[in-house]
């Protein structure tokens, strides 16, 4: 459980949930009936009618949960959700008052007593759900369903309740949700933050490639070798539109205003090509050979093509910074199947042992490998619906593999 956040709604009351019981009602020869406080049935206590209907009790929430929107059921919600809560919930009612608490928690919601097991079991439900996507509004169903799966199990089973043991559920009930809710909050707000990180990972990282680019294009015409009408002026060129582009989407992004992504059909060759002549001039500058293959001139790929290029180049940047002096780094594109393969082979000699598990981790986490810069770039490559692999070529290097959907451009003759 967290204690460190400001959200902690406490949207499901004690006088809330007992409206479940206390306003059920229903014809019976001429009249209604309501399900009172006095005892279960035949001195039945809440206890032996929750572990006797525990199953259905169990059935009739998945039932409920199916019928909303959500995602999926994850695994070990069979463990901390419902079915645990119910365990626990029919424990504390056999319980003495000090294990009671120890099992589900103090009675005054504002106490600060040690972690029930109940608040760990919610706790864990809780971050869960966060994790897969589910809403707070989904968290707190899952308990309400529980409840309103009690109280059509006692209406339609003729049941009443002990005042106590209903005091019990419903503090049972209102600890839970917020333990679960708090949980929840807590990584949710760490999801976020986790997010704008990302951002402003990719901001510095692509700002940074673009002006070293761009200055390594100024140097070579500066240099007179080339002139600013040629390939060089082109790199040039399109470093400082990929700027300005870059900072409209950033001031877009901080805004609200992000435009989605427009996913468009290209020639893989024209794309190599134009990878090939930036990555020149950083081969160049390193000491290195650029191996380029031809590509066949029918292939393409549906994608956006400025978020592409810039994985590829990332991959590029990264294998001249690791591969040794006076070798080589290739850049191959080719089909497979119904696969288009963009491969970006160093050689660095080869990867350490655990290497490749770490490689493609954020910033905060990747330590020195690639300063975070291959989580951007597999980040770009899922936005276009491809996959990024590594693959090691012991005592060589390794090779990067962008696997990507085939297509193949429209014929321009008649």
């Amino acid at each position: 459980m967290r204690s460190d956040t400001a959200f902690v709604p406490r949207i499901v009351s004690v006088s809330m949930l007992s409206s479940h019981f206390r306003h059920r009602t229903a014809p019976m020869c001429g009249g209604e009936r309501t399900i009172d406080f006095g005892s279960i049935h035949a001195n039945e206590m809440l206890h032996e009618f929750l572990s006797a209907r525990r199953a259905d009790l169990i059935e009739r929430c998945r039932v409920k949960v199916a019928k909303r929107s959500v995602p999926k059921a994850i695994e070990t919600e069979t463990a901390y959700g419902i079915p645990r809560f119910i365990d626990q919930l029919i424990e504390t009612l056999q319980a003495e008052p000090e294990r009671s608490k120890e099992l589900s928690g103090a009675t005054d919601s504002g106490s600060k007593s040690a972690v029930s097991e109940m608040g760990i079991s919610a706790t864990r439900h809780g971050r869960e759900l966060s994790r897969q996507g589910y809403t707070v509004e989904q968290v707190i169903r899952d308990y309400g369903d529980l409840c309103q799966a009690i109280t059509d199990c006692a209406f339609e089973n003729n049941a009443s309740i002990e005042v106590d043991e209903f005091r019990t559920l419903n503090r049972c009930l209102d600890n839970a949700i917020a333990d679960s809710v708090t949980e929840w909050a807590y990584h949710s707000n760490l999801a976020h933050a986790d997010k704008k990180i990302e951002r402003v990972d990719l901001f510095i990282y692509e700002l940074r490639k673009l002006i070293h680019t761009g200055t390594l294009a100024v140097i070579a015409i500066k240099a007179g070798n080339v002139g600013i009408a040629g390939a060089t002026g082109a790199v040039l060129d399109r470093c400082l539109l990929d700027l300005r582009n870059l900072l409209d989407h950033s001031i877009a992004d901080l805004r609200g205003r992000s435009a989605p992504a427009r996913h468009n059909l290209f020639s893989v060759a024209d794309f190599v090509a134009e990878s090939k002549i930036s990555a020149s001039l950083e081969a160049q500058s390193r000491g290195c050979t650029l191996a380029v293959s031809v590509v066949d001139p029918k292939l393409a790929v549906e994608a956006e093509q400025a978020t592409l290029f810039s994985a590829v180049g990332n991959l590029l940047d990264n294998a001249f910074k690791f591969t040794r002096h006076n070798t080589k780094v290739s850049l191959n594109a080719y089909a497979t199947g119904d696969r288009i393969h963009i491969d970006v082979e160093d050689s660095c000699g080869g990867l350490a042992a655990g290497a490749a598990e770490k490689m493609f981790l954020p910033s905060t986490q990747s330590g020195a490998i690639a300063d975070g810069g291959l989580s951007i770039c597999r980040s770009s490559v899922q936005a276009n619906n491809g996959i990024l692999s590594v693959r090691d070529v012991p005592g060589s290097g390794c090779v990067f593999t962008i696997d990507l959907p085939r297509h193949v451009l429209p014929s321009s003759g008649i």
